[in-house]
């Protein structure tokens, strides 16, 4: 076996288990160990040389967690890169993100993704995966140009691209986040230290895998770790518990709005039963903040620590994190440096001492070294080696990192970041709207909700421009509320700021 610690590709993760141990078990389904997840990873690879996909090539997949997906996924990085895409996304979406990255292939699975085989370009090849019920996946590939014969593959670099992602910023326009296997590797071995996860560590997978932090967190650091990744068909409040017992799930990592729905239904009529919990050993909260008082409260309820984390898909996630016993949980924080540097810059570039409030910068072997094709973001979000967060924090005298705020004007909405100009850009199709402007608002269960303001030139009411939204955006990004009103609140020299809008609209 490989020792994970000199694993430099995500294939090699896979060489430190035992190979008879279970790597992935559907609740209800089949399990897949890691000998027939390595051998399918390959067999895949193979099928898209065969198909002539070749390193640089860039594979969309869109499937639901599933050991599809996860196959998929690293069956793509073994020869090529791979760029998971929402499934909620809507035709139009998709075909934007597909042309953006150039795909050449699209893997979704045979029960759906029909708005984006819709929205693939005619010379895409199509490849609809169905897993049998002996946990073997079977990928059948269908398009222009198709070659049927299978080739093994070469294996990967280090510095070769694995994954793709986008992120919102101050544009419209995502931005391409191009992570190699080596800062993907770097994150999973710094996770796997931060939490001391092992070959009995079973990992609840939650959070999407389209998301950076179910792959890395919940599925690649588990990989590296030689543990099993438990990944139910979907997540649901009244069961979570129960296939927690059933499976022996030693920890799962969340956004706080998943944790607060446990909360609340563990703190309704009859509780909890305890016996619920006895394999459990932590918990994980990551990608929007978590307050200090449902932290404390989970971990009287849960009676495991509960660590908050610090993560950025441009730094293959994990950044920081509070630590398990013995080392300090400081709520309100979101800990210490992970294997990663970490610092407070001022807008001069300049570092500054403990205590003092500025931009959070990172560097490390895990941060991207440039976006994708974008001079403009690369120049204002790198300095001197570090890369600018757009959150502004302080670090304390002990090294433990508090957020206090963000520079940019992203949406956070459970850890989905929304552009709010992605959300004004629709808005302004409509032929009844004249201005708008888009903004993020207060949200207990989710941290924010987009929200919006427009000043109409025709006729429209709210519900009409709610639904206009509906149509062209995945639902997560469509606003909650559109305010129509006279005219959006300006700076003195006539600057649209949203944080202003939203406080003189909404008062938040």
């Amino acid at each position: 076996m490989t020792d994970q610690a000199v694993s430099k590709t995500l294939i090699e993760l896979l060489d430190a288990a035992d190979p008879s141990s279970v790597a992935i078990r559907v609740p209800g389904g089949p399990s897949v160990t890691y000998d027939s997840l390595k051998r399918q990873v390959y067999s895949l690879a193979g099928q898209l040389k065969g198909l002539g996909i070749v390193r640089n090539d860039r594979v969309a997949i869109v499937m639901p967690n599933s050991i599809e997906s996860i196959i998929s996924f690293l069956g793509v990085s073994a020869v090529a890169t791979a760029a998971p895409l929402n499934q909620a996304y809507k035709e139009d979406e998709f075909k934007f993100y597909m042309e953006d990255i150039k795909s050449r292939v699209l893997i979704t699975s045979s029960q759906e993704g029909d708005a984006a085989r819709a929205a693939a370009a005619e010379s895409t090849i199509q490849i609809d995966a169905s897993l049998e019920d002996s946990g073997e996946v079977v990928y059948s590939a269908s398009g222009p140009g198709r070659n049927t014969s299978s080739s093994s593959p070469d294996n990967p670099n280090p510095d070769d691209v694995a994954l793709v992602l986008h992120t919102s910023g101050t544009t419209s326009r995502p931005k391409r986040v191009p992570l190699t296997h080596a800062n993907l590797v770097t994150s999973t071995r710094n996770i796997v230290k931060t939490y001391g996860l092992n070959p009995d560590d079973n990992s609840m997978c939650v959070m999407p895998l389209f998301h950076i932090h179910g792959l890395v967190a919940s599925t690649l650091s588990t990989f590296a770790s030689g543990g099993t990744v438990v990944v139910p068909q979907r997540f649901g409040v009244l069961g979570f518990w129960r296939l927690v017992q059933e499976t022996g799930a030693t920890w799962y990592s969340a956004v706080p709005t998943i944790h607060q729905s446990l909360l609340h239904r563990a703190s309704g009529a009859g509780g909890l039963d305890s016996s619920l919990l006895q394999s459990l050993r932590f918990i994980r909260s990551c990608s929007a903040p978590l307050s200090s008082a449902v932290m404390l409260e989970m971990e009287e309820r849960f009676g495991v620590p509960v660590v908050e984390a610090y993560g950025m898909t441009e730094a293959s996630h994990q950044m920081t994190s509070n630590l398990l016993p013995p080392g300090d949980r400081v709520p309100g924080t979101v800990g210490v440096e992970t294997g990663v540097s970490m610092g407070i810059m001022d807008e001069a570039g300049n570092l500054l001492s403990p205590g003092s409030r500025g931009e959070v910068v990172t560097r490390g072997a895990n941060v991207i070294d440039a976006y994708e094709d974008n001079p403009e973001a690369n120049a204002s979000s790198f300095t001197n080696g570090w890369f600018r967060t757009g959150d502004e924090g302080v670090v304390d005298a002990r090294g433990y990192l508090s957020l206090v705020g963000r520079l940019k004007e992203m949406i956070n909405r459970s850890g989905e970041k929304i552009s709010p100009l992605e959300i004004d850009d629709v808005l302004m199709a409509h032929p009844a709207v004249g201005e708008a402007v888009a903004f993020g608002v207060p949200s207990a269960v989710h941290g924010e909700e987009p929200s919006a303001a427009v000043v109409l030139s025709g006729e429209a009411s709210e519900s009409d421009l709610i639904a206009y939204c509906r149509e062209r955006l995945a639902d997560f990004k469509c606003p909650r509320t559109i305010h129509i009103v006279e005219s959006i609140p300006r700076t003195a020299t006539g600057k649209v700021q949203r944080r202003i809008v939203a406080q003189v609209i909404v008062g938040s």
